[in-house]
């Protein structure tokens, strides 16, 4: 087991610092889910010399990243949804033109054709679908995400003029 000089004075990397004060404060809580209050989390930063606005910007900046993430995870069941509602009738469809195929002509002719074109367009939706990185994909959240936000106005507006019509 490799032990460490205390006395030499080691200098490290902004990057290097996260990842040891990461782990360390991961040690420290020996349960995942205990969690820390605001005021711990003020005199850890004091004690790293970390001012309470820089603190407040990097907690702001913190809860945007996480309503970004959340954001994305909604896209994401959103277009999962989309994907498997689109596969499901693909099923069901191209069963039950198989079924008509084979009824009518006892054998499968017709209906492959089908299965095959239809089958590729449905691959390169799933394809398209579970891919979460990239420029497509990019635009694609930016379009549904202004798409929400408008659906998200709409809704305030509309409950606002209900509201005033109640009074």
């Amino acid at each position: 087991m490799t032990t460490f000089d205390t006395k030499t004075t080691h200098f490290y990397s902004q990057e290097d610092v996260q990842q040891i004060l990461h782990l360390a404060i991961a040690r420290h809580a020996d349960d995942k889910n205990k969690e820390f209050s605001y005021e711990q989390l003020l005199d850890i930063a004091a004690e790293l010399e970390i001012s309470p606005e820089s603190l407040k910007l990097a907690e702001r900046e913190w809860l945007e990243q996480q309503g970004e993430i959340q954001q994305r995870q909604a896209f994401n069941a959103y277009r999962q949804g989309r994907f498997k509602k689109r596969l499901g009738n693909y099923v069901i469809v191209n069963a039950v033109l198989l079924l008509v195929n084979l009824v009518g002509s006892s054998c499968l002719s017709w209906s492959l054709y089908i299965l095959l074109f239809w089958g590729l367009a449905v691959c390169l939706d799933g394809w398209n679908t579970y891919q979460t990185k990239g420029e497509d994909y990019e635009m694609a959240f930016q379009k549904w995400y202004r798409k929400h936000q408008v659906k998200q106005l709409f809704n305030k507006a509309v409950n606002r003029w209900l509201k005033g019509w109640q009074i």
